[in-house]
């Protein structure tokens, strides 16, 4: 989830730079790309990933 929130605000960030305009309070494209940075570190380190667990795969299988 975090990676695709990411996305979107590299993309932001993007269109930001490429237009180059600068939004009250000083936020550039370059803030975008940091904050999308970060996202996708959060995203690396396992935040805001959701665990799926099977127990019906053949990985867990018992072999007899």
């Amino acid at each position: 989830m975090l990676a695709i929130i990411a996305a979107i605000v590299f993309g932001l960030g993007f269109l930001l730079d490429l237009v180059n305009t600068r939004t009250p309070g000083g936020i550039t494209g370059t803030t975008f790309m940091l904050l999308g940075l970060t996202l996708l570190a959060l995203h690396q380190a396992g935040i805001g990933t959701a665990g799926v667990r099977s127990y019906s795969g053949w990985r867990n299988r018992t072999r007899r």
